[in-house]
Formats: structure tokens, sequence, C-alpha cells
């Protein structure tokens, strides 16, 4: 893998599954990992495995389904370093099946919309100043080939809840989010992508989902590295089905309905 010494990296979700193997992978390949997780002994273990190693890691906390936490969680960031040269927003939560009980979000958002799309998008435009600082620099969406079309009559899915609906409309808006922010910043050298990493891959989520897994953890950080650190021109602004380009739910592709999305989210989140 790409030679990673001098730069930083955060990775969401970086206790478990995949992005544990990230946050591993990255520290070895020379990066200064900061692992994000919410709890903090499997955190600790992460970070004492990348020392282990000889590599440099450490702890960030943060619940995710507040967006205060998303808050402190980037002030956190913006403390310890002032460069950012990649992030990864891996954390999430499942579906829940379509029988999944509809919860809600310290904030009172639909929960996987708060989580998977809501706390990316505001801890993301927080963090682009540090971003920009240390372009060029990556922002990875890990998204879903699960989507669907966002409802924009009823965002919050409070009609006909369906825990596979709000999960697809979540992983869809950080594509379209994706698509946006790459535009946005492809100036400032800031390359943004998204992807599916692998399909059932053996993590927790999809184990307590009752779904036999279908691949492993590698191939799916495989996946994720590649948007990570493949140079800017193979990967701005694009959604990939593991290693390939694919094309994402056509909703992604509508610049009315991106705009709609933008402005929901930023009344959501309020100022970056």
């Amino acid at each position: 893998m790409t030679k990673l010494n001098g730069k930083t990296v955060l990775v969401t979700g970086a206790t478990d599954g995949v992005g544990r193997l990230l946050a591993t992978e990255l520290g070895a390949a020379g990066a200064r990992v900061l692992v994000h997780g919410r709890d903090r002994a499997r955190g600790e273990d992460v970070v004492k495995q990348i020392r282990a190693a000889g590599h440099t890691a450490e702890l960030l906390l943060a619940d995710l389904a507040s967006l205060a936490q998303v808050r402190r969680l980037a002030d956190a960031v913006k403390a310890t370093t002032n460069g950012l040269d990649i992030l990864i927003n891996n954390a999430g939560v499942g579906s829940g099946g379509d029988d999944g009980e509809r919860q809600l979000s310290s904030d009172g958002h639909e929960l996987r919309f708060a989580v998977n799309y809501l706390a990316g998008f505001l801890l993301t435009r927080l963090l682009l100043p540090r971003l920009e600082a240390a372009a060029p620099s990556r922002i990875v969406m890990v998204s879903s080939l699960g989507q669907q079309a966002i409802d924009f009559a009823d965002p919050m899915i409070e009609r006909g809840y369906s825990g596979t609906r709000a999960y697809c409309q979540s992983k869809l808006a950080q594509i379209m989010f994706a698509i946006d922010l790459d535009a946005e910043l492809k100036a400032a050298g800031v390359s943004v992508n998204s992807l599916h990493p692998a399909t059932y891959m053996d993590t927790t989520m999809v184990r307590q989902s009752g779904r036999q897994p279908l691949s492993t953890v590698e191939d799916g950080a495989a996946a994720i590295l590649k948007a990570a650190l493949a140079p800017a021109a193979e990967t701005g602004g694009r959604f990939f089905n593991g290693l390939n380009e694919a094309r994402a739910n056509p909703q992604a592709y509508d610049a009315g309905a991106r705009a709609e999305l933008k402005t929901l989210s930023e009344q959501l989140t309020g100022p970056a």
C-alpha cells in the first residue's frame, strides 16, 4: 500500500469491523490514525494494537447520534492536527430490517439518517479547513448499494416507516453529498468519493441482522483504501461498487434533489 508517513487520517467507526481493519492498515502504512468510536475499551484496544506495531494512533470518542458530540469530535480533531489528509466517514448503523422500530437520535431526527448521513455531513463540513490545509486530500463516504430515493415530503419517514427504507435513504444521501462536495472542493485540491465496499461483509452489523456474510472485511477495506488512495483523476465525484466504478440511484444525479438535500441538511445540523 502507498506509504503514508507524515499523513493524518481520521476513520469514524474504527473500533470494529472494516473500520478497525482500515485503522490498523493505515497505521501500518505510516499514517497517524485518529481512531473514532463510542466505546472506550474497544477504542483503546485498537490504539494499543496500532502502537504495539510501532505506529501512531489516538482515540477520539463520540456518539454520532448526537450532533453536539459530532461538534466536539470535530473540535478534538482540530485540536490535535493542523491538517487532515484523509477523512473516511465509515461509521453507521444497520437497517434493523423492514420491521425495525423507528428510532430517533438525541436531536429528534430519524436515527439512521442522523448517524449514517447527518453526522458525516456536519463532521465533514466542520473539518473542511483542515482538509483544505492538507490538500491534496481525500474524503471517502462508505455508502452502500442499498439505496432508495429520498421523499422530501417525509424525509424522517414518519409515515410507513421501514428500517430498510431508512437505511437506504441515508446511504443515498451520502452519495448525493459526495457528488456535490467533490465539485465544490475540486479547485481546493480535495477529492470526494463514495462507495459500496463489499456485500454483507462479515461484521457485527451483518451478523446481528441475521444475514449470512458473503464477503470479508478485507474485501471491503481494499475497496475503501483504493477510493482513499488512488490518484484523484481516477476517483473524484464518483461512486464505486467495490473496486469498480458504478451508477448510483438516479436521484443521485438530479441536481435539484441534491440542492434540496443540502438545504434540509443545513436546516437539521445548523451552521458549520
